[in-house]
C-alpha cells in the first residue's frame, strides 16, 4: 500500500540510526566465531539486552545481521563489512556518514533548496571542508572516506588499464588508496599524490607498494597547479565544486598534461529520468554538504569542454562511480 510505503521512507533515517549503533558498539567483531545471543553480545559491548535486541532485529528486517532459529544472531554479507579487521571494511565510512556533520545538514536540506547554498554552512556557521579541518577531527572524515573509496577501487581497476610508462597524478587523493592500487597493476607506472592537507599525505598509504623510488608526494592546492604527467585521477573531486571551481581545477590538468595525456573524473554519472542509480542519492549528500553535484553524461562532457578536454569515453564500472575519459581537444 502506498500509504506503508511512504511510512517505511519516512522513517529511513531510523535505519541509519541503528547501523550507526550497531557499528560504533562493535557488534559485527564480536560474531566472528559464529552466532551469539543478544545476551552474550550485550555483555562483549557492554549494552542492554533488550535494546541490543530490538536494533538487531530491526537490522536484520534489512539484511544487515540474521536471526536464526535459536534466537542468537549472526553475521550476513552485509554485516560482515561492519567488522573492523574485515576485508573491505565499511565500519569507519557509516560512523562517518552518519556523523552529526551528515545527519544535521540533511535534516535541514530545506534550506539548500530555499538558498541554493549548502545546507551544512546553514546549520553549522562554516563550511564543509574547514568545519573537519577546525572544528572535527580530521581522522575521522578521512578514514571514513578511505574506507568508502576503497570499496570502489576493485571495480575501477577491473576496468581500465593504463598506459604502460606512464606517470599518474592522484589529484586530493588523500591517503593514496586509489594510486596504490593503480601502481601494483603494472610496475612500469609512475605515482604522484597530490593533497591539500600536509596531515594526510604524511598519514599515506604508498609505502606499502615496497618500492619508493616509484613515487612522490606533493602537498599542493589544485586550484591554484597541478605536477606534470600523463594521467590525471580525479575521483570524488569534480563533484565536491560547481561548475567554474571545477573547470579551473580540470585547466590545471590540462595546463600540465604530457602530450596525449588524460584526465579521469571517477564519479557517477546520472541516467535519465526515473532510471535507479544510487548517484542520484549521492547527489543530495553532496547537495546538502557542498556547493557541487553529481552529474550526467551530457553535463560532463559541457564540463570538461569549458577546460579544453573531451571526453572520449564513459566506462560503467559496475559500481557507483563511473570512469569519464578525457583528451585534449
Amino acid at each position: 500500500m502506498a500509504g506503508i510505503r511512504l511510512f517505511d521512507e519516512m522513517l529511513g533515517y531510523v535505519y541509519s540510526a541503528a547501523l550507526r549503533a550497531a557499528a560504533i558498539a562493535g557488534v559485527a567483531d564480536h560474531l566472528v566465531d559464529g552466532p551469539k545471543t543478544p545476551a552474550e553480545l550485550a555483555a562483549d559491548t557492554g549494552t542492554k539486552e533488550d535494546h541490543l535486541f530490538r536494533v538487531l532485529r530491526l537490522l536484520a528486517m534489512r539484511g544487515v545481521f540474521r536471526e536464526d532459529d535459536h534466537g542468537r544472531f549472526e553475521l550476513t554479507p552485509e554485516a560482515h563489512l561492519l567488522r573492523t579487521d574485515a576485508e573491505g571494511s565499511l565500519r569507519a565510512a557509516v560512523v562517518t556518514f552518519t556523523d552529526k556533520a551528515f545527519w544535521a545538514s540533511h535534516g535541514e536540506l530545506v534550506e539548500s533548496l530555499r538558498s541554493g547554498n549548502p545546507s551544512f554552512d546553514h546549520v553549522f556557521g562554516t563550511s564543509f571542508f574547514e568545519y573537519f579541518r577546525d572544528v572535527a577531527s580530521p581522522e575521522v572524515f578521512y578514514s571514513g572516506m578511505q574506507a568508502k573509496s576503497d570499496s570502489e577501487n576493485p571495480s575501477i581497476m577491473r576496468n581500465y588499464r593504463f598506459p604502460p610508462g606512464a606517470t599518474v597524478v592522484d589529484v586530493g587523493g588523500g591517503y593514496g588508496g586509489l594510486l596504490l592500487d593503480v601502481l601494483r597493476q603494472d610496475p612500469s607506472l609512475r605515482g604522484i599524490l597530490l593533497d591539500l592537507g600536509e596531515h594526510v599525505v604524511s598519514d599515506h598509504r604508498l609505502g606499502e607498494l615496497g618500492d619508493d623510488s616509484r613515487w612522490e608526494l606533493v602537498a599542493g592546492d589544485f586550484f591554484e597547479e597541478c605536477p606534470p604527467a600523463d594521467v590525471y585521477l580525479l575521483k570524488h573531486i569534480i563533484h565536491d565544486w560547481n561548475d567554474e571551481q571545477c573547470v579551473q581545477i580540470l585547466r590545471n590538468c590540462r595546463k600540465a598534461m604530457s602530450p596525449g595525456g588524460r584526465v579521469l573524473v571517477l564519479d557517477a554519472v546520472i541516467p535519465p529520468k526515473n532510471a535507479p542509480h544510487t548517484g542520484k542519492l549521492y547527489d543530495i549528500v553532496v547537495m546538502s554538504l557542498l556547493p557541487g553535484r553529481e552529474r550526467t553524461e551530457e553535463e560532463f562532457r559541457a564540463l570538461l569542454a569549458k577546460a579544453d578536454l573531451e571526453v572520449t569515453r564513459v566506462i560503467d564500472t559496475g559500481f557507483v562511480a563511473s570512469i569519464v575519459e578525457a583528451v585534449a581537444r
